[in-house]
């Protein structure tokens, strides 16, 4: 990130193959930042461009390509709309990886040379709509709060002791389980993301609302301090600008094929987005922290990595599978970070936390059972 960017953070959980349903972990010492980064090897931090390249090429190939064979091979009439849902699935899954890789470039991950990761970072994310200081600026305070309850950022659980946890508590005893489940999911994985760009939806309570367009009144200016509110603006640009195409687009060729091209790829990416995010730092055996229990390695051990399988983790390099890593530190490459990963699975085998559940089955018990936390020995955790 850039030098006034932070970038980590840290925290607890159980060794791979615990049962996630049981309660948290016992009380325990928690190693320096220190020397959980002196436990990963040096050549895991090693940030080769060509490497890098040739990653972004092949997501960016698959995206393109999907989008070029979709365009001559199916023809543009709604009864083709499943044919037209099936490319969406597959253009938007390769475009997260797209999305990725604009990820690691805000992290520096991508290649020594800031000024082209972020000259790459910001034409990436400008096409899928994402402001990409604004939110080079909003993850970095994820990293270095990840699971603090009032400074976290993105999927900050309500507390019972709040009138919106008492409300969140009330709707789910009201229309079930399974039904809350079901609204949830289609909420955070449709509107989620605008919502948080927007609104700060699901952000920590210590910022207000907050809005990664408007740095400024009637929003609150706590997320970009100082220089930052000049960097969302030179964000709203890029996005401006990828929003004038589209604009173009459909006055030259109508709204059908930006619909069928664009805007069902572009609603994927955002599924896998939220999906990740949300199943990253949430679960029943996951505590969040109040500012007396909260560290920053308790934070970054909070995290869980999931078997998303071979196909997913090529395309979204890596990002689910080795998150725990991302978290110890963000520079560090994700074709270096299965070994990072080994790493501390090996020098921390009382905190890393893999969970073998399927993400599926993990994401419906997530949306069943992880809605308000409420105070307990290990620290705030999920009351469903």
């Amino acid at each position: 990130m850039s030098s006034n960017c932070v970038l980590d953070i840290p925290l607890p959980v159980a060794a791979e193959g615990n049962d996630p349903t049981r309660s948290p972990a016992t009380k325990q010492r928690y190693p320096t930042k220190a020397e959980v980064l002196a436990a990963i090897p040096e050549e895991c931090f090693d940030r080769n461009l060509i490497k890098s390249s040739l990653y972004l090429f092949v997501s960016l190939a698959m995206t393109i390509g999907s989008g070029v064979l979709a365009y001559l091979f199916i023809p543009l009439t709604w009864s083709w709309l499943p044919a037209w849902i099936g490319y969406a699935i597959v253009a938007g899954t390769a475009g997260t990886g797209c999305w990725v890789v604009a990820h690691e470039c805000g992290h520096r991950a991508f290649t020594k040379h800031n000024w082209l990761q972020d000259m790459i970072g910001y034409c990436l994310h400008s096409i899928l709509l994402v402001p990409y200081f604004s939110w080079q600026r909003s993850h970095s305070v994820h990293h270095a709060r990840t699971n603090h309850l009032d400074s976290g950022e993105t999927h900050v659980p309500h507390r019972d002791t709040t009138p919106s946890g008492a409300a969140r508590l009330w709707w789910h005893e009201t229309i079930g389980d399974e039904a809350f489940a079901i609204v949830l999911i289609l909420i955070n994985t449709v509107a989620g993301w605008p919502l948080y760009l927007l609104t700060g939806a699901s952000g920590g309570p210590a910022r207000g609302t907050t809005n990664h367009f408007w740095p400024a009144w009637p929003f609150s200016a706590a997320l970009f301090p100082g220089g930052w509110s000049r960097k969302v603006w030179l964000s709203d640009i890029g996005v401006l600008v990828a929003i004038g195409l589209l604009g173009w687009w459909t006055y030259s060729s109508g709204f059908l094929p930006v619909l069928a091209l664009y805007l069902g790829p572009y609603l994927v990416v955002n599924f896998w987005l939220v999906l990740y995010t949300w199943l990253q730092h949430t679960d029943v055996d996951i505590p969040h922290f109040d500012n007396e229990e909260w560290t920053w390695v308790k934070g970054a051990f909070m995290t869980v990595d999931r078997p998303y399988g071979f196909i997913l983790d090529f395309l979204h390099h890596r990002i689910g599978s080795t998150h725990v890593a991302h978290h110890m530190d963000a520079r560090i490459p994700h074709y270096n970070a299965v070994k990072a990963t080994r790493a501390l699975k090996e020098n921390f085998p009382d905190l890393y936390r893999f969970d073998p559940t399927p993400v599926p089955k993990a994401l419906w018990r997530v949306a069943t059972r992880c809605h308000v936390v409420s105070k307990s020995e290990e620290g705030w955790t999920y009351s469903a």
